[in-house]
């Protein structure tokens, strides 16, 4: 190859690089970019989950001073085993969860069906504790309540796109990117969708900015369980996207051309 059409490849080598490496506007890119100008007052609130259709609860109820009264309200399921491990081992029984049906509801041993959607867990536990009180027990029991499967689904513009099951029953948008090891370079801070179902099952959209601080003040700051983040990929992806696609193309066409601009420099030299 002579130096002409070594010049040649060069410049359309760095032509594509400059293409590909081409790179994101800074100030698109960090978080809360205004937080010195936000007024956080209003933000004093704290959350709590309400109960939805087909979120899975289990309950506990307990009695140290009648412990055996307390057993019918705690449903427990024991695995099946095979004939050689029964006689080996005896299971330790589980907690059954409850099903919140579509109509909010679940089925309670010997209290029968309760309306639960829409509560909070500390709401439940105190309606279970009050109907129970007095009625089958001289004394309060303890009744705890957690949601089993309280998970937010990440996807999109993130490094560990998935679904995440929360223990906490608590978590807001930028936690549950730092769950998604946090957006790539290339994920849109100021339009990340958070698409989110009610206890009706209609569903909604909401468009969130991160580079606002004011996103601390907004209802959709906590998540609900179900809730889905979508990263939505900026300009600078797409075009990279294209040229991933396309790249076998342009370094054929690139030789190509290298090739016959060789030829013709030989041509005219003779």
């Amino acid at each position: 190859m002579n130096k002409i059409s070594t010049k040649l490849f060069a410049i359309a080598a760095v032509v594509m690089m400059w293409a590909v490496t081409s790179c994101t506007s800074y100030k698109t890119v960090p978080y809360m970019m205004n937080s010195a100008e936000v007024n956080l007052d209003s933000s004093a609130v704290l959350f709590e989950a309400r109960i939805m259709p087909k979120d899975e609860l289990t309950i506990t109820v307990n009695c140290p001073e009648d412990a055996e009264a307390v057993l019918p309200f705690n449903l427990t399921a024991t695995p099946a085993l095979g004939k050689q491990s029964r006689s080996v081992l005896v299971s330790q029984p589980t907690l059954q969860t409850y099903l919140v049906t579509n109509e909010g509801t679940i089925q309670f041993p010997i209290l029968g069906t309760l309306h639960v959607g829409g509560m909070t867990v500390n709401e439940l536990e105190r309606l279970v504790a009050s109907k129970i009180e007095g009625t089958y027990l001289n004394t309060k029991p303890v009744v705890t309540v957690r949601l089993s499967n309280y998970k937010i689904s990440v996807l999109g513009e993130v490094n560990s796109p998935g679904t995440y099951t929360v223990p906490s029953e608590k978590v807001n948008i930028y936690e549950a990117l730092s769950l998604a090891k946090d957006m790539t370079v290339y994920g849109r801070r100021d339009n990340v969708k958070l698409i989110r179902e009610d206890a009706s099952g209609k569903k909604a959209i909401y468009e969130l900015d991160m580079n606002d601080a004011n996103i601390i003040k907004s209802p959709y700051f906590y998540l609900q369980q179900n809730d889905v983040l979508y990263v939505t990929p900026n300009k600078t992806k797409a075009k990279n996207s294209d040229i991933g696609q396309v790249t076998s193309y342009w370094v054929s066409g690139t030789s190509i051309m290298v090739s016959i601009a060789s030829l013709l420099v030989n041509v005219l030299k003779k």
